[in-house]
């Protein structure tokens, strides 16, 4: 392939890896991606969720709706603030059902990882690294640019 673009194909197949994942879930990629952000961040209330996706308060209400559904997580009053709802990730369902799903990936990441050295390693790092920092200012861009014309 002559103008291969090796961002673009790691892009193309963490999507479809993420897809498939969600699927063999019955959940869609927007529910599944949604308790990956609870399971880093623990119990949050719903409009912080709202915050780090992007999405409208109405369209995380949705979300959470079909994330109880299916048993992912529970809403909570929140004990200082009645008028919020805390998100609380069920744990236990999410490493029963998702870690065996997610353990071949892993395993294979994980030996492909050992297969660099040091040097290599910390080159894939700030790498990684740089690259979510440039990923986490165009969302921003974007962001701002959508809720500004909006506005208007």
């Amino acid at each position: 392939m002559l103008n291969r673009n090796p961002g673009h194909e790691l892009s193309l197949r963490v999507v479809l890896f993420h897809q498939a994942l969600a699927d063999r879930l019955g959940i869609n990629i927007t529910d599944h991606k949604c308790l990956g952000i609870l399971h880093e961040e623990g119990a949050i209330p719903a409009g912080r969720l709202a915050e780090l996706t992007g999405l409208t308060t109405g369209a995380i209400t949705a979300v959470i709706d079909r994330l109880e559904r299916a048993g992912f997580v529970c809403r909570e009053k929140d004990p200082k603030d009645r008028r919020r709802v805390i998100i609380q990730p069920n744990m236990e369902k999410a490493k029963n059902e998702i870690q065996p799903l997610m353990e071949p990936m892993i395993q294979e990441m994980s030996q492909l990882m050992s297969s660099f050295n040091q040097q290599e390693l910390e080159a894939i790092s700030r790498y990684i690294d740089k690259t979510i920092h440039i990923l986490e200012q165009a969302a921003s861009k974007l962001q701002k640019a959508k809720n500004t014309s909006r506005d208007k």
